[in-house]
């Protein structure tokens, strides 16, 4: 079993359960491999939508999680594959202050994804996985949940296509977090063609995909990233899928692993 997407106690917005938590779940759990991929700082220009102010680790303890996975690496490196990552968010506008971060840690990292959390609307910036409300209020900037699921799309695309430098990550986060509120806000009924031609340019430029177990716990979500079908499709296209749990807990680790088709998985 590999998990490719894992937070930790360096996460803001997460835990405070530390590494060795993560670990020692990890291989009680039977995972062969697992990736730390902790949400990289976010650009110093850029002003954080959450009221928390708490997406990104700060810069300050950059060199210190990259430290201590080495270190931890070492020492369960007879009981479990550890790789040392970050979840990497594309943000339009600001691509070169994200090239000049993975320019400065990208030659030490082993794996890590890219993701779109962050969507410029009329008005403001939203982080459209934060809450129902701001989700609700980027629907009405956008000019409805079309436009919104359009704009979604148009910036992943874009994560694809901008260039990030030698060290851009190649797996691309959670393809259907537009979706994460759908119990709420239903998607349109366009949005499978939109994301159908995503995949078309992910495998056109040879990237895999973050099969995403987070979504099941979402109590408005309740399906995988992308949904099962979904991932079929990309599956039959001969684009890999790897698992991510997306855990914030060392407890949230393995979560949606019973929902995904294990089949299509890259192991």
């Amino acid at each position: 079993m590999i998990d490719g997407h894992i937070h930790t106690p360096y996460c803001p917005h997460g835990s405070s359960d530390t590494l060795k938590s993560y670990i020692e779940e990890a291989i009680k759990c039977g995972y062969h491999s697992m990736t730390f991929t902790e949400h990289a700082p976010l650009p110093s220009t850029f002003e954080d939508p959450v009221p928390e102010k708490d997406s990104g680790m700060s810069f300050q303890q950059v060199e210190a999680y990259l430290k201590e996975i080495d270190q931890l690496k070492v020492e369960y490196k007879n009981e479990i594959h550890i790789q040392k990552g970050f979840e990497v968010d594309y943000i339009e506008g600001y691509e070169k202050e994200v090239e000049s971060f993975l320019h400065t840690y990208g030659p030490s990292l082993d794996d890590s994804i890219l993701s779109v959390h962050f969507l410029r609307g009329q008005s403001q910036w939203y982080c459209i996985d934060y809450s129902p409300d701001m989700y609700k209020e980027a629907i009405h900037d956008f000019g409805g949940v079309g436009q919104l699921y359009q704009a979604y799309y148009n910036t992943l695309t874009q994560s694809v296509l901008s260039d990030l430098g030698d060290y851009k990550p190649t797996r691309v986060g959670h393809m259907t977090l537009v979706k994460k509120f759908q119990r709420l806000y239903p998607a349109p009924e366009n949005w499978e063609k939109q994301a159908h031609s995503f995949l078309q340019l992910v495998q056109d430029h040879g990237y895999t995909l973050d099969y995403n177990g987070a979504g099941t716990v979402k109590e408005h979500c309740k399906e995988t990233y992308p949904p099962l079908q979904m991932a079929r499709q990309a599956s039959s296209m001969g684009i890999p899928l790897i698992y991510g749990s997306d855990a914030h807990t060392a407890s949230g680790l393995g979560q949606g692993y019973s929902s995904i088709d294990h089949r299509i998985l890259k192991l």
